[in-house]
């Protein structure tokens, strides 16, 4: 996704900044607050950037064989690989219009932002689907259910085909007080970052009646969320959110209703030298801590990690980590067995080629990985032509979203951005893991 330009991030966050002092501190100091911005933006202060350093040395998230792990000394060929199943949910499709016979994957409509939920006595998956460019203006929400797993719908949509300049990104099934939602952010023009985004976080309810999803209204302005909220001790919810310029913040509340939320500033895009956070993700630790890990888009390759000890309200400034990452989205949940996993794209050699598992005993420190073994899928009628492309080991896996059932782990991804996929784990197997 494109990135916004530095003095507009600095402006967003300087104004961001401004606003806490002058909720905090009396009258007195709020005319240097509001001074605040104009000296930052001219460059006055920071040499134009609010930029504070991260720690020289990575944070050792990652142990393995018990010791520190040097990211560039990964042997990833000796790894332990863990065998996965295969099911298609979205095939993929040729893109509408005319398409030349000796077409190629940039002819196939876009498949991205896969997301999983079990309700009703249903598996549910929903994603982005559209133009073959990503994030394009006409992108949809479409979404297919299953009884096993294994065996998916057709797919229909979740926010029907909206008129350009708009567009929707799938993101994340909520059940919240028994009720199956489902999170899109919509935005105006190509991409739902930069200028007059006009972005929002929507939400759609399932009708069981009428067997359609009901529009909601809007959560919160300016917001795009990664994973659904999870629901803390309190009765709150709490959530991660970006803005259309990539400043991060987290939102605390959805108990009263769908727009009652606090917004809690984290980390400004260029706040952290060498650092431009992206889809963030968190989780709880004792106490009410929270633990936080970002997709790095600077170019470090690594993942980098931050922590709340009130209940989401303030964070540590974001580290870099030892653990790698091929700049690519990932996601973590804890087994019903007490281990947290945590999948992505940790081989920074071969991109999203290869998908990984690693697993922590106590959420803070990862002492296990394993590459997971994706079959190829059957080739799509009409599409043989780019068998190849979809083969493993040379198609992108991307984008993990994880749900457990059953004793199996439910592992949703995209393939190539071009076809929703779902990897079925057993639990087992993550448990054997563990325990060598």
């Amino acid at each position: 996704m494109p990135h916004s330009t530095a003095a507009a991030s600095t402006a967003t966050f300087a104004f961001r900044l401004s606003h806490r002092a002058s909720s905090r501190f009396p009258a007195s100091h709020r005319v240097l607050s509001l001074l605040f911005p104009c000296l930052l933006a001219a460059g006055c202060l920071c040499n134009g950037l609010p930029n504070r350093a991260a720690a020289a040395e990575p944070l050792p998230l990652l142990r393995l064989a018990g010791e520190i792990t040097d990211p560039e000394k990964i042997d990833y060929s000796t790894l332990p690989e863990l065998e996965t199943t295969l099911s298609v949910v979205s095939p993929a499709e040729k893109m509408a219009g005319e398409v030349p016979e000796q077409f190629d994957m940039h002819h196939l409509q876009f498949q991205l932002h896969s997301y999983l939920a079990r309700f009703n006595g249903r598996f549910w998956c929903i994603w982005s689907y559209g133009p073959p460019i990503e994030d394009e203006p006409t992108q949809e929400v479409r979404y297919a259910t299953s009884t096993d797993g294994i065996t998916w719908s057709e797919s229909k949509p979740v926010t029907g085909t909206p008129e350009a300049p708009y567009a929707w990104i799938a993101r994340s099934l909520w059940i919240r007080n028994g009720e199956l939602l489902a999170l899109a952010a919509h935005y105006r023009g190509k991409g739902a970052f930069g200028a007059n985004k006009e972005l929002e976080l929507r939400a759609f309810a399932w009708n069981e009646e009428q067997g359609t999803w009901q529009p909601r209204g809007k959560l919160y302005d300016d917001a795009i969320n990664n994973f659904p909220p999870q629901l803390m001790e309190s009765g709150e919810w709490i959530v991660t959110r970006r803005d259309a310029r990539f400043n991060v913040s987290i939102l605390v509340g959805g108990k009263k209703s769908l727009t009652d939320w606090q917004a809690f500033p984290v980390v400004g895009r260029l706040e952290v030298k060498g650092f431009i956070p992206d889809e963030p993700i968190l989780w709880p630790l004792p106490e009410g801590k929270w633990s936080a890990l970002y997709r790095d888009n600077s170019g470090t390759r690594r993942l980098f990690h931050s922590v709340s000890s009130d209940g989401g309200r303030t964070w540590t400034l974001p580290t870099r980590t030892n653990f790698p990452n091929a700049t690519s989205k990932l996601f973590s949940m804890q087994t019903s067995s007490g281990v947290r996993v945590l999948v992505s794209n940790a081989n920074p050699g071969l991109g999203r080629r290869e998908l990984h598992l690693s697993l922590s005993r106590d959420g803070q420190t990862f002492t296990r990985m394993a590459k997971l073994k994706v079959p190829s899928p059957p080739a799509v009628q009409g599409l043989e032509r780019l068998k190849q492309k979809f083969r493993a080991e040379i198609a992108s896996l991307q984008y993990p979203h994880v749900i457990e059932h059953e004793g199996q782990l439910l592992i949703a991804i995209s393939r190539g951005k071009k076809q929703i996929e779902v990897l079925r784990l057993p639990l087992a197997s993550v448990d054997a893991l563990l325990a060598e």
